[in-house]
């Protein structure tokens, strides 16, 4: 080998370690541990390590954020022990009280989390989330639930993206636009760069008799959500966070073994980037 070709090797690395770094790596599979409720913090670890996700958003019986930190850091060290990482945890309540809201925020740092998911009844508590997250550089994702609910309305959560920090962005869980009669995909480009993280579920959605709206939990990619459309606009968008499988349904709680296998078999069937990983 020649010298000068030698050395144009030797060059072409660096740049080929740029490019692939660059290179969007897709959506990834994670789990909410809502799904998981009726099991304790070490039961999780068991079921998330037994089906292979290694992110997990937890709630606050699997890890509390008002917890000592030293009871914190036992579990943080439980997770990395079997490859798992907490990367948020929530969906938490914030209000006005800006002191009460900075333990949130300080348990997210001790456990090296970048994302908070939060859903604040008070409007008014956004002036002291929005100083919390300049100040703690963590970022904060609006979750939504379903019609008549303070965040029901994408229109809603828009206001607040347009006028705050852009750290400040969403939760979009998919069952519950889908149930508030809102198209998933068209909900998701709308927001543009500001989707920090989505909730995988799904539901079917009818009216009763009454007039009332009935939204029933089933498995992903059979329900009303439009998932086509949505992982469209994700590839196309180029969109890479986490999809945290969830279900709100108590029958699929009681065991959810069969839930996620299914939930990762329509994931990988449908990001193919994301199952060759």
């Amino acid at each position: 080998m020649s010298l000068r070709l030698l050395l144009s090797l030797v060059c072409l690395i660096p740049l080929l370690s740029v490019r692939s770094a660059a290179a969007p790596s897709g959506p990834e599979l994670g789990l909410q541990t809502w799904t998981c409720r009726n099991m304790t913090f070490d039961q999780v670890v068991s079921f998330a390590t037994k089906h292979g996700l290694t992110k997990l958003q937890l709630i606050g019986a699997h890890l509390d954020p008002l917890a000592p930190p030293a009871e914190s850091l036992r579990k943080k060290a439980v997770l990395e022990q079997h490859g798992l990482t907490a990367y948020s945890f929530g969906v938490n309540g914030a209000g006005p009280d800006k002191e009460a809201n900075r333990k949130l925020f300080e348990f997210a740092k001790l456990m090296g989390m970048k994302v908070i998911m939060i859903e604040p009844k008070d409007l008014a508590a956004w002036d002291n989330l929005e100083e919390l997250v300049k100040e703690y550089d963590i970022k904060l994702a609006i979750h939504n639930h379903g019609k008549g609910t303070v965040y029901g309305d994408p229109a809603t959560i828009k206001k607040i993206l347009a006028t705050r920090d852009h750290r400040i962005g969403v939760c979009l869980d998919i069952g519950w636009v889908t149930a508030a009669g809102f198209n998933a995909a068209a909900v998701f480009r709308d927001y543009g760069d500001r989707v920090y993280d989505i909730h995988l579920k799904d539901k079917t959605v009818s009216t009763s008799a009454d007039g009332q709206i009935v939204a029933i939990d089933t498995e992903i990619g059979q329900g009303h959500s439009n998932y086509a459309g949505l992982f469209a606009e994700i590839k196309k968008s180029g969109w890479s966070g986490v999809m945290a499988i969830e279900t709100d349904s108590k029958a699929f709680a009681e065991d959810p073994n069969r839930l996620v296998s299914e939930a990762k078999a329509y994931f990988a069937a449908n990001v193919p980037a994301a199952a060759s990983r």
